[in-house]
């Protein structure tokens, strides 16, 4: 997919991802050794848009896993369409074929009754793939079994059809807001990548890359107040997309640039909890005069 760590900074960049050197190596690194990468770090932070950028910069299709409480192997892996089996059956009942058990059972647990789920759409394409399983830490203890299996041998077993093995592995990201502690059985079988908050010259650039017209300046501006909003005691912090559309919102009331009074006006944009916006207004003394 890569060349070089450094074809992968310009290739990011390119689709708007700006990363860092680090980020950039473990993209190549698990590219290169077939490898899935393991991101972890705070909500907000990049990690399902790295995924989505991975597979923007290489011309890879994505496939994408949301993870969460409950979900099982029929979601994650495949299904059969038991409504269209039960169909069959009784089709071939009312035409009068009286068939084996044997014989519609092979006919029935066939590729044409088989609905395949993410895992198993990305182990069995033949074209560059990017495979997103996000916030795997939501997920149960039998789920990440299961993804342990996938990642290890990069193939399935369908008792009624064979091993289906990967013909072409596809990129794995896994993403964990660290919520549940993920086994080590699983981070062995990954390389290891932690994002954090960018500084705020960082997120300067990432937001004058995706905010077409605005000036550096309030750009800055925006990425300064992002990061002393995060410097706070808040139940959650703004993540990076939330600053983007502080930007846009700034743009959008033609405010020039983000004084106090912008601040307090616009602070629903970025803060999702009245606790967060009150202790912001009286930490950052947004309502003096």
């Amino acid at each position: 997919m890569f060349s070089s760590p450094a074809e992968v900074l310009a290739q990011l960049a390119g689709v708007g991802y700006l990363a860092d050197l680090a980020t950039a190596t473990t993209v190549y690194l698990a590219a290169t050794l077939e490898r899935p990468v393991l991101v972890e770090g705070p909500a907000g932070v990049g990690k399902t848009e790295l995924a989505k950028a991975v597979a923007a910069a290489s011309g890879a299709e994505l496939l994408r896993l949301q993870c969460y409480e409950g979900l099982d192997e029929a979601r994650a892996l495949y299904e059969w369409n038991y409504k269209k089996q039960l169909l069959r059956i009784q089709a071939g009942a009312a035409s009068g074929e009286h068939e084996g058990w044997q014989q519609t059972h092979d006919e029935i647990f066939t590729e044409e009754f088989l609905l395949a789920r993410p895992l198993l759409r990305a182990i069995r394409r033949d074209d560059a793939t990017v495979l997103l399983i996000d916030e795997a830490d939501k997920t149960d203890v039998e789920v990440e079994a299961l993804l342990l299996e996938v990642l290890a041998e990069f193939q399935v077993t369908v008792p009624e059809m064979g091993t289906i093995a990967a013909t072409r592995r596809p990129f794995v990201v896994v993403t964990s807001n660290a919520t549940r502690e993920l086994s080590e059985a699983l981070r062995r079988r990954c390389l290891y990548l932690h994002l954090d908050y960018p500084t705020p010259e960082r997120e300067r650039d990432i937001v004058l890359a995706r905010v077409p017209g605005i000036a550096p300046a309030l750009a800055e501006e925006v990425a300064r107040a992002a990061a002393a909003l995060r410097g706070l005691e808040l139940k959650k912090a703004p993540s990076i997309a939330e600053s983007i559309d502080w930007a846009r919102t700034v743009l959008a009331l033609d405010a020039g640039r983000l004084d106090a009074a912008t601040m307090r006006a616009t602070l629903g944009v970025v803060l999702k909890h009245v606790g967060d916006q009150r202790r912001a207004v009286t930490e950052l003394r947004l309502d003096a005069p």
